[in-house]
């Protein structure tokens, strides 16, 4: 989770590559000790800090609810929307159209299966989305290990988002006005026709509708780009564990930690970290449970995984934190920066395959849930009309309707700070993250959500230059020519 998810996250959204197992903070408490009197006699053979040979002991459960499914026999198969995928972006935008009457159908291979992903967020972005009861545990600090001997602590309450609420509730509110059905299969392909395009499912069923809406993830093939995608890529490795202990403060929850006192002993370790750093992402839930990430902010090309994971070893291990049980683990994988979709084209996109995930950062989450009721505005103003425009008038609308020029110009500027990110080494990394959070909160709090605007982007460059040391003035003068010329030309295009 986490992860810049996480940064500042994050980490993001539908589906994110990733391999994760469903755990519940409270089930923890009710489970068969005998779980750990039966690994006790395998972790004492353990070297210390070692947990790549445990297995995440709990499995994801499926939601228990009552779904409205399509039934070919009987149901009409022309809808006004059809979502392709059920995580959070399909289903806050199904939600979210279900109050306009829309008609939607949500097609995913597993309706009810629980999000593989963890979800991170700032409270306060939950909370003014009306989803503040959707948190598994909120920590009212959180903090930045900048090096061994400074720490940032930032007063901005953080949350652990519970998945099975959060997709709860986006289930009810879809099914709350009864123009919502689901359909269980996997979509094989899309087909067009000037008002009006169809999808052909695996189990040979076709549905209609005047709109598509690709929410499946960043691997969905479904959208077109016409420019070349140079992602940055963030990875990371997370484990929920029972240890048996940690130094971590309960009530602060660790956003970054770039300490790198661990890698002392391995010098390929260090010279590789230095080069291209890792960060701890650390949610503390007591004194024995807690979820440690590894996490690449963002590399071009994409850290290995391995290293990634052998990197969180010596730090755990140089920590003092024995992991006694994995209960859930997951591998992250997040697509970041780069172009966006072609714009417009006939299948709209809401989630990772949108282009929402915040370039510097890979927060995406909450921005999603933040942007899918201006998504559902717009289509509800096109399908709801007397006038029903459709086609390429509706392609065009809704397209703009997430992606205005305001909004692009500042993803550029967020890509900007991505690429310049892609250059700095450790100390380069420390020196950023230093000056970045001791700007006024309006800028660092803003930056993180992506809610600044061009002007207020601006403002925080020259405010954070202004704060740097002269090494990180130098860095700044000298890697980011090429960067920001690659950003003003990219504004230049998307203005004219």
């Amino acid at each position: 989770m986490g992860t810049l998810l996480r940064l500042f996250s994050p980490l993001l959204d539908t589906n994110k590559f990733l391999l994760s197992s469903t755990f519940s903070v409270s089930s923890y408490r009710g489970k068969n000790l005998s779980l750990r009197k039966s690994h006790h006699r395998i972790q004492s053979r353990r070297n210390f800090g070692d947990f790549l040979d445990l297995k995440p002991e709990l499995q994801p459960e499926d939601l228990n609810f009552d779904l409205p499914w399509f039934h070919p026999a009987s149901d009409r198969s022309r809808f006004d929307v059809i979502i392709i995928g059920s995580g959070p972006a399909g289903l806050r935008l199904a939600e979210q159209l279900s109050s306009y009457e829309i008609k939607v159908c949500c097609v995913d291979p597993s309706p009810l299966s629980m999000w593989p992903n963890n979800y991170g967020s700032w409270v306060d972005e939950f909370e003014s989305l009306g989803l503040e009861d959707c948190f598994d545990k909120t920590w009212p600090m959180s903090c930045v290990y900048i090096n061994e001997s400074k720490t940032k602590y930032l007063d901005r309450s953080y949350g652990r988002v519970s998945r099975k609420k959060l997709k709860g509730k986006l289930m009810e509110g879809c099914v709350l006005n009864g123009v919502v059905k689901f359909h269980k299969a996997k979509v094989w392909k899309i087909e067009h026709q000037e008002f009006e395009s169809s999808i052909l499912c695996d189990d040979g069923n076709q549905l209609k509708a005047s709109l598509i809406v690709d929410a499946s993830g960043f691997a969905s093939s479904f959208i077109e780009y016409d420019k070349t995608r140079n992602h940055g890529y963030q990875i990371a490795h997370g484990i929920l564990a029972e240890v048996d202990d940690h130094p971590f403060d309960l009530d602060k929850m660790v956003l970054m930690d770039w300490r790198d006192s661990h890698l002392g002993n391995e010098p390929y370790f260090r010279v590789s970290n230095s080069r291209f750093p890792t960060f701890l992402y650390a949610m503390p839930f007591d004194s024995s449970l807690i979820f440690l990430e590894e996490t690449s902010l963002v590399s071009r090309p994409v850290l290995s995984y391995m290293e990634l994971k052998r990197r969180m070893v010596a730090r755990l291990r140089h920590l003092g934190i024995r992991v006694k049980r994995v209960l859930e683990d997951e591998k992250c994988l997040i697509p970041m920066g780069g172009p966006l979709p072609q714009i417009p084209q006939s299948v709209m996109a809401i989630g990772g395959t949108s282009g929402l995930v915040n370039p510097s950062t890979g927060y995406m989450v909450a921005r999603t849930m933040a942007l899918a009721p201006v998504l559902a505005d717009a289509i509800a103003e096109c399908l709801g009309s007397t006038r029903m425009i459709r086609g390429h008038q509706l392609y065009h609308r809704m397209w703009n309707s997430l992606w205005p020029i305001e909004r692009r110009h500042t993803r550029e500027f967020y890509s900007f700070g991505m690429e310049t990110l892609l250059k700095l080494d450790l100390n380069g990394t420390r020196r950023f993250f230093d000056a970045f959070f001791d700007l006024d909160p309006c800028h660092w709090q803003g930056f993180l959500s992506s809610r600044l605007s061009l002007q207020e982007l601006v403002m925080l460059s020259l405010s954070l230059f202004g704060r740097a040391s002269n090494p990180s003035r130098f860095d700044i003068i000298t890697k980011c020519p090429v960067p920001l010329a690659k950003m003003m030309g990219n504004i230049a295009i998307e203005t004219f």
